[in-house]
Formats: structure tokens, sequence, C-alpha cells
């Protein structure tokens, strides 16, 4: 028999590591040739992977929640394809499946053939890893927990509301900070120090926005679609940057230039339970409004349901994200890596606004706009906002000139 060592492969985009969810074998199993084996979850998505060779599991070389270096043993496998030999042989380091099914139904096609009778177990319940790790802290079983998630997947409501968020070991959780939440903070402080960020605001009147809204959700053409206030801000910002395509740039550190993109990759950030994810809208700059509000919708429900893949999360070349559905007025979102700007939507709401000398219920928002200093300056950063701002409230009205 061949002792072979599975390595955790190179899943892409520059990826360094990933964090060990849950394996789908044991100790003795048999597995077949490209039999999901584990998942594991990298800053862009989570991810199944499959033996690369046939035999039976010698050894499990990590636990789930391990954060495993890319190229460090996974696993080690006996096999009877090669010479007998004491010593584990490595193989190449393969690409794994890509993105996971949901919760509760990733798991459904693996198999699983023991090689002997063995002990009875109680199959591991479907959990999401924040569940995980705090059932961990506090000692619940999650065997006894009912799930409520997708598929019934048990969530990090469900064990607390068993009192996993009570019994805490000296007055406190400690929870760390791995998988997609752990990355997204290393890119955010990445961010933060390297790009000079600089955020302006301006609050609109958005009632002509809400007006269209309504009007095209009873359009008997588009009740195949969900059209929301995002879609029509993101195709704000499309047109926008007809005229300011410098918004859609990046800084070349290497060789200190500014690269500004001819096409325009729309990232919608997108917040989940494992942490916040932006997948990209490709191409977004020649998707008429339907198309688009297509676009966002299905981008946000894939990053949700955790079917993105790496490529679906990278590539933007300009952000858009949304504080307002939480009801927050506005904010200063941090730029994503590589991007020159990013616009925030904060809540839209009945505000009194003066119309013609009168003061008017009016739909009002305030749009926030931070921007890479490096790349724009405040006046083209002011009058791209101003221009965005004055789509959303039906104006053709362009900001006047300085001094004027």
């Amino acid at each position: 028999m061949t002792i072979r060592e599975f390595r955790l492969p190179d899943l892409g985009e520059g990826l360094t590591d990933a964090e060990l969810l849950s394996w789908a074998v044991t100790v003795g199993d048999t597995v077949a040739l490209n039999q999901v084996i584990a998942e594991v979850e990298t800053a862009k998505a989570a991810v199944e992977l499959p033996s690369p060779f046939a035999g039976v599991v010698a050894e499990l070389l990590a636990e789930p929640g391990d954060v495993v270096p890319v190229g460090a043993p996974l696993i080690r496998v006996s096999t009877t394809d090669h010479a007998d030999t004491d010593a584990p042989q490595s193989d190449p380091v393969l690409v794994g499946y890509g993105p996971s099914a949901p919760p509760g139904t990733r798991r459904a096609h693996r198999r699983r053939t023991p090689t002997a009778p063995t002990l009875p177990t109680a199959p591991r319940p479907d959990a999401t890893p924040a569940a995980r790790r705090l059932a961990g802290a506090t000692g619940i079983d999650l065997t006894t927990v009912h799930g409520s998630g997708p598929d019934g997947a048990v969530t990090r409501a469900d064990v607390e509301a068993l009192g996993g968020g009570a019994a805490e070991a000296d007055d406190e959780i400690r929870v760390p900070i791995r998988g997609i939440r752990r990355r997204t903070a290393d890119s955010m402080v990445r961010s933060a120090f390297t790009a000079p960020h600089v955020t302006v605001f301006l609050t609109a009147d958005v009632t002509a926005t809400v007006d269209l809204l309504d009007g095209l959700r009873a359009s008997a053409e588009l009740t195949d679609i969900t059209v929301t206030p995002l879609a029509l801000v993101a195709k704000a910002m499309l047109v926008a940057l007809r005229t300011h395509p410098e918004l859609n740039s990046s800084w070349d550190e290497r060789r200190q230039e500014i690269v500004t993109w001819r096409r325009v990759h729309l990232g919608i950030a997108v917040a989940t339970d494992r942490g916040l994810l932006v997948p990209t809208v490709r191409d977004a700059h020649a998707l008429d409004l339907p198309a688009l509000a297509r676009a966002v919708s299905a981008a946000a429900e894939s990053a949700r349901a955790y079917t993105s893949t790496p490529a679906d999360l990278s590539g933007g070349t300009i952000t858009l994200t949304n504080v307002g559905v939480f009801g927050v007025d506005a904010g200063t979102p941090i730029l994503p890596p590589g991007q020159a700007a990013i616009l925030c939507l904060g809540a839209i709401s009945r505000r009194p606004w003066v119309v013609d000398d009168r003061v008017v219920p009016r739909w009002v928002t305030t749009l926030g706009l931070s921007f890479d200093h490096r790349v724009v300056d405040g006046e083209q950063a002011s009058r791209y906002l101003a221009d965005v701002a004055a789509l959303l409230s039906g104006s053709t009205a362009r900001p006047s000139p300085p001094g004027g």
C-alpha cells in the first residue's frame, strides 16, 4: 500500500489559506476519485474539495475550524495504484470544485463506503461557522439544537436561544476571527492605511426616483423583476460615469500610474452571516435597467446563498453599498482594495423639503462617496456625486463651475 498525501489546493485569486469547515469522510472510509472529501472557506466562498485519487482514508491532518495554508497537508490516503513505500507521497496541488451548495444540501451527493463495520455515530448537524464557534465556546451540543436556517441548518441565533449567549466563561465570549470576516478585516485595514480616503456627502430629493420605482413595479412588462432603489442608484452611477470616467479607476503602486478602466464591473456589497461579500456585476455599463436589476438581484442572492464563485467576488472597478436598508442615514465606506470609489446609499425617508419656496414632504436620501485622493481630487468626486444625485432627483441641472 502507498500512503499518499493531499495538500490544500491553490484556489486562485491570490488566496494563501482557507478555513476547514467540515470533513465529508472519516478514517477508514473508502474514497473514490473526485469524491468530495472536505469543505473549506476562503475569503471569497465556501469550496468543496474532491479527492485526486482513490483509496482508504488513513489520517485526517486538520480539524474543522483550523486555518490551513495553501500547500499544507490535509489528508493521507492509502492507495494501491503506486509501488509500496513507507513514506507519505505528496501529490500535486489541485484546484477544488468551486462553491458549495446551500447548507443542508451540500452533503447529499457524497459517497461514503466504510471498508469495515464501524460503531454508529451521530450525524454531524448542519450549522453555520458562527453557530459552531458559539456552541464550542458555551458547551452546547449542536445535535440538540433545532435549526431555523436553510434546510434546517443551525444558526448563531438558534444557539443563543438555548442560552449560548449567556453561558459565558468569565462573562465573555471570544470568537476567533476566521474565514471571510478575517480576510475582510485584513483587506479593509490594508485599504484604509494605503489609500488616502476622503468622503463627501450630498442629501438629495429623490421623489422622482421613488415615483419611477412605483411605476416600474406596476409595469406589466417587468413583473418578473424585483426592481429596487439599489438598482436605480446603480443605474445612475453608471450613467454618471460616462461623464466622469476617472471614478472608474485604480492606483498602480508598482508602476506609479493611474489606470482608468474602459469597462465597468460594479461591485455590490452584501451582508451575510459569515461577513461582508462583494459580488461583481460584470460589464454593468452595457446593461439596460431591466437587465441591471436582474443582475444586481442575482448577485446579491448568490452571495447570501454562498454560491458565488471566487471569480464572482473579484474584479470590481467601483462599488455600491447600501446602509439605508438597515435604517441608517449615511455612512463613510472604506474602499475595496484596488478601487478608486465606493458610493454609499442611505435610508430613503419622507422629510420636509423646500420646493418653490414652500416646505413640503418629499422622499429624501443622503449619498456618501468615499474616494482615493491619489486618483480622484475633491472637485472630480463632488461633481460626480452631484450628477448622480441630479439623475436620482430627475433634474438636468449641472453644478455651477467654481466661483460661479
